[in-house]
């Protein structure tokens, strides 16, 4: 039996005829059959607890069944005032921690509603937005910079995308797409012809194929996993249930030895006992340590909040301060996965980026062709689009630029999107007296494409071969820079070099012979000259070099 092929190895056709669709999209009534068939495309958070399981699981503490059962023993007793007091300070401990929880539930589930991501699909041909949980396997999704990916799906169309994929692989840098299919088993991280739910469009264009949603999701089986998971007690909730157990104890040993000293010592009335026994074991309980440590827990949850953390349980403030290693995605969790230009260089010099004055002649313009070759948009506080493309609208928005108006009155005409192998990305714009093309990138890549006439590459590719060197991008920067190149690593340096070290153990050799013979030799002072000499004749050499580099 042939074994399936997976879906990042089908080719087109396949995908199309195994999921009964086609390239136009999904009829609105194909659609509506397959949301009742699969379900809405939503990541099932298990069955919510009611907020009378919630105030009932309050109790459901070792240290406050004991004062419940001191409250009873007081009622027997018919000490009505101990009793009322105990189940008023218990009750009031159960209020707060459900109050707490279902704030703090109501806060999330707030967040998660804003958070509910849209989709642009093609309905009957058409393009149309629905909310992300209608999105139905079939559907053919339209990706934009900044979009949010609502399901898992292969890739039809892309160009130049890039999806962040930190929240499944915890790879930071975004991932490069593409459309060809892919054989055999294929980890996570390398299904480059695959969006998956969760991700984000940092880059580009798409459309995909929803293959995938709901719980079918990666997003959905990493839930699952989460589901299965038990809830453990935090540090502080162990050391009360081991505090309360030893404190019933103590007083139930304390209370059994003081019935039995006063019934068979001291011959007293066993009832009458009893019932002394039982006051001082509802005495000696705590009835407020419960109260105390929620309130306290309560505490810490409002100034967390203030810092824009929201806790869930009261006890997790506590573990909080327990922890000693957090290991979490740094870029847009620890970071704001934003980028701002420092520096400018203009005119011939660096300058701060606070200091541009984009009123100059010199400095408008790298602004403007800025602006054009990119694809970011800043609405508010709301950033779309590659990181460093957002960083130079933010500049263009600080010094009262407006993209818009800069991009519609230089209407971009084609584009050649950035590629890892090419490492620039060139954009055509229609000007009042022709076109432009405007080209960003990798500095080295550029400065070596400076156009420059064939006379001038001619007189730049001669010095360079007097330097020895072929990487025209490293010799102009390196120019730009400093204002000159010189190369030391000569031949000739390293010849003299050489004989001066030779003509060094000569001289040594003949002061050490002169001392110990004190007579001088013709043959070693003809050695001596001839060494002189040909160090002369290395030095020249150099200098010549050196005077034929302008």
């Amino acid at each position: 039996m042939k074994q399936e092929k997976n879906i990042w190895e089908q080719s087109r056709v396949e995908l199309f005829q195994k999921l009964d669709c086609r390239e136009t999209g999904l009829s609105q009534e194909d659609a509506a059959d397959r949301l009742a068939k699969y379900g809405a495309n939503e990541l099932h958070a298990g069955k919510q607890k009611s907020v009378l399981q919630i105030f009932l699981g309050q109790f459901a503490d070792f240290l406050v069944l004991i004062l419940i059962l001191a409250a009873v023993i007081s009622a027997c007793m018919g000490d009505v005032e101990s009793m009322i007091v105990i189940l008023a300070v218990i009750t009031m401990n159960a209020i707060l921690g459900t109050v707490q929880t279902v704030k703090a539930s109501a806060s999330l589930d707030s967040l998660k509603q804003m958070s509910a991501p849209t989709a642009k699909v093609l309905r009957d041909g058409q393009i149309v937005q629905i909310p992300g949980r209608e999105v139905v396997p079939g559907d053919v999704v339209i990706l934009e910079a900044g979009d949010s990916v609502c399901a898992d799906g292969r890739l039809l169309e892309c160009a130049s995308l890039k999806c962040a994929e930190s929240a499944l692989t915890g790879e930071s840098l975004p991932v490069e797409k593409d459309t060809e299919p892919l054989s055999g088993e294929t980890a996570l991280g390398d299904r480059k012809n695959m969006v998956f739910s969760g991700c984000f469009v940092t880059y580009g264009r798409a459309r995909f194929l929803v293959t995938s949603t709901g719980m079918h999701t990666e997003m959905g089986r990493i839930a699952a996993l989460l589901k299965s998971t038990e809830e453990k007690k935090t540090p502080l909730q162990v050391s009360l249930d081991q505090f309360g157990r030893k404190l019933s104890i103590g007083i139930l040993v304390i209370c059994a030895l003081l019935f039995a000293v006063s019934v068979f010592l001291r011959g007293e009335n066993v009832m009458n006992a009893f019932l002394f026994a039982v006051a001082l074991a509802v005495a000696a309980i705590p009835e407020a340590l419960s109260s105390i440590v929620t309130i306290v827990l309560s505490f810490g949850t409002r100034k967390m909040a203030k810092e824009n953390a929201i806790i869930r349980h009261l006890q997790a403030v506590e573990g909080l301060g327990s922890v000693s290693v957090i290991c979490s995605d740094k870029t847009g969790t620890l970071t704001q996965n934003r980028m701002t230009v420092r520096k400018l260089y203009t005119g011939g010099e660096v300058i701060d980026a606070k200091d541009a004055d984009f009123r100059d002649p010199l400095q408008e313009p790298l602004l403007r062709t800025a602006l054009l070759c990119s694809d970011a948009v800043i609405s508010g506080d709301t950033e779309i689009g590659d990181p460093t493309e957002t960083a130079l609208v933010r500049l263009g928005e600080t010094n009262g630029f407006d993209e818009d108006l800069v991009r519609n009155r230089w209407p971009r005409l084609t584009e050649i999107p950035f590629d890892s192998d090419r490492k620039m990305m060139s954009t055509v714009h229609k000007l009042a007296g022709g076109l432009m093309l405007v080209t960003k990138g990798a500095t080295d890549v550029l400065l070596d494409r400076c156009v420059v006439t064939p006379e001038e590459r001619a007189m730049i590719e001669a010095k360079m071969a007097q330097l020895g060197t072929t990487n025209m991008g490293a010799y102009l920067r390196k120019m730009a820079i400093d204002g000159y190149v010189v190369k030391l690593d000569l031949p000739e340096l390293r010849e003299m070099v050489s004989l001066l070290r030779y003509s060094s153990n000569n001289l040594n050799q003949l002061a050490r012979r002169v001392h110990e013979t004190g007579r001088v030799y013709a043959a070693d002072m003809e050695d001596i000259l001839q060494n002189q000499e040909r160090i002369w004749q290395a030095a020249s050499g150099i200098l010549s070099r050196l005077a034929a580099i302008k």
